[in-house]
């Protein structure tokens, strides 16, 4: 009887769990808590990481956890950034590249909860420059990143077309009328990224996603929850 008991109690927290709803997608199709809970214990390989902790040197200016961002709203409590395993392997070989010319990388966001997307959408319902909820972000499989170079002796970036989460066109990937200096670094930035694993998305300069994301399922796991 006692075992019934288990055994009923855990199918119910697993429909729980899946019968979460969303506004524009089916719930089956991102992962909460539970369900990444049980998924990372089959497949450690792909948990989320702090990246903090795999590259201690690498800078963060993580935007959404501030009103400096386009929504104008703190959209994470905590200042912190999460990747999927390999891809934070991959940026530590991205760091130690750019070590060797004194650079370094300055992360914006990365992992980022479904639930957040959401609200991006509702706010700008832009889709060129936020990502359609209907199908997620790469962000939420924790398989993206936001990003730009840093001068390691002062601190400071390097310069850029844009700042982060510019809707100008000048944001563009290929975007070419721009100071020799901006190419240049640009040119930098994409060129260590693509050797370790990312494409650049032809919209936004500073976004990267890391090659095989479609082997991730999307998250909505709070960075609270991430262990």
């Amino acid at each position: 009887m006692k075992r019934f008991v288990i055994l009923a109690a855990l199918i119910a927290v697993s429909a729980a769990a899946v019968a979460q709803k969303y506004k524009y997608i089916d719930s089956s199709k991102v992962m909460g808590p539970w369900l990444y809970s049980n998924d990372i214990k089959a497949h450690p390989e792909t948990r989320l990481v702090e990246i903090k902790k795999y590259i201690p040197e690498i800078a963060l200016d993580i935007r959404y956890a501030t009103t400096n961002n386009f929504t104008h709203q703190q959209m994470y409590k905590e200042a912190r950034a999460f990747a999927r395993l390999p891809v934070v392997l991959a940026l530590k070989q991205v760091e130690a590249d750019l070590k060797k010319q004194g650079l370094g990388l300055k992360i914006y966001d990365a992992y980022r909860p479904y639930a957040v997307t959401v609200h991006f959408y509702e706010v700008a319902h832009d889709t060129n420059f936020v990502a359609d909820p209907r199908k997620g972000s790469k962000h939420n499989r924790g398989c993206a990143v936001d990003l730009t170079v840093i001068d390691l002796k002062t601190g400071n970036e390097l310069d850029m077309p844009t700042g982060f989460d510019s809707f100008s066109k000048k944001a563009a990937a290929a975007y070419m009328d721009l100071s020799k200096a901006e190419i240049a670094n640009r040119a930098i930035l994409k060129a260590v990224m693509e050797a370790h694993g990312f494409r650049e998305i032809a919209t936004e300069w500073w976004h990267f996603d890391f090659n095989g994301w479609s082997k991730f399922p999307l998250l909505d796991i709070p960075f609270s929850e991430i262990k």
